[in-house]
């Protein structure tokens, strides 16, 4: 049986959305403080052993890292100097709470960061510093969240490890909140004049992306998804599996979805998701034309 947690986003919306605003005000201090990278992989936070971590950053001559502890639920710095300061995460911190400890931990510590300190890719508008609204945190919510992440995590690692091209690290993008994994053809994609810079960077080459988001207003379902960019005729006539994977229309093109519920309660979770996922994969390569024996790697398993 499933050892995966329930995750209904209307058991944790107020966790959930303060938490999300949390990962944008650190994501940031790694925007200013890491090198640029292509496809914004430079923004990224990752899963490790305790939450999410920002891994190493530098600034005026201070080597540094940022992370959410989820077993002991604080956020701690870390310097390479040796030195650690945290604060707890707990209900009726604030996000202007959160982002006037953190940055008077960073100056503690002699950091100088400097970023764009209001929410990006949300329906939430009020600056970092004057956001009181959001200030819940339930820890055994955010606990299942991160299993959740752990999960998918190591089950995205070995679906990328069957890939021999260009593929992004298991990542996750604090706009969207989804933890995601990229694989590129190799080719450049079509130029987008109309796109904003931040899409014509992440969509300069085409690209099949796999991930998972917990929900959000719109999608009420914590999901795990795929979609192939640019969209190629016909990619949504393929099939997906397992039965109840579907495509979904968003924008002017379509995603693969599959409910995080159907996964949970399947008789092997991970086999599921990955049979999900080299399923989207097959439909994009196919319709896209890429070579998939060719950039097939020698982990992917032959008895499929």
């Amino acid at each position: 049986m499933s050892d995966l947690p329930e995750l209904g986003l209307d058991a944790w919306e107020p966790t959930k959305n303060t938490l999300h605003l949390w990962a944008q005000i650190v994501g940031k201090v790694r925007l200013a403080s890491a090198p640029a990278q292509n496809h914004w992989w430079n923004v990224t936070l990752y899963v490790d052993s305790r939450g999410l971590t920002t891994r190493r950053l530098r600034s005026a001559g201070t080597d540094f890292e940022v992370a959410f502890d989820f077993v002991d639920h604080a956020l701690v710095v870390r310097t390479t100097r040796g030195e650690v300061r945290s604060f707890s995460l707990e209900d009726g911190l604030s996000v202007a709470g959160f982002y006037e400890r953190l940055f008077a931990t960073l100056s503690e510590l002699g950091i100088d960061v400097r970023i764009q300190a209001v929410p990006y890719g949300v329906p939430f508008e009020t600056p970092f510093a004057e956001d009181e609204e959001h200030a819940s945190y339930d820890r055994a919510s955010v606990e299942r969240f991160w299993h959740v992440l752990c999960f998918t995590d190591r089950t995205l690692q070995t679906f990328g490890g069957w890939f021999t091209g260009k593929s992004s690290p298991v990542h996750l993008f604090w706009h969207g909140f989804d933890l995601a994994l990229t694989r590129f053809s190799g080719r450049p994609a079509p130029d987008m004049p109309q796109a904003n810079a931040v899409n014509r960077e992440a969509y300069s080459h085409e690209v099949i992306s796999f991930g998972f988001w917990p929900g959000d207003a719109k999608v009420r379902e914590p999901t795990f998804y795929s979609y192939t960019a640019p969209e190629p005729a016909g990619l949504a006539d393929r099939p997906l599996l397992p039965a109840a994977a579907r495509w979904e229309p968003i924008g002017a093109g379509h995603q693969a979805r599959l409910d995080y519920s159907e996964v949970r309660s399947a008789d092997d979770p991970r086999a599921t998701l990955v049979e999900f996922l080299q399923s989207a994969y097959e439909a994009g390569a196919a319709t896209a034309g890429w070579d998939e024996e060719k950039l097939r790697s020698s982990w992917y398993p032959r008895s499929r």
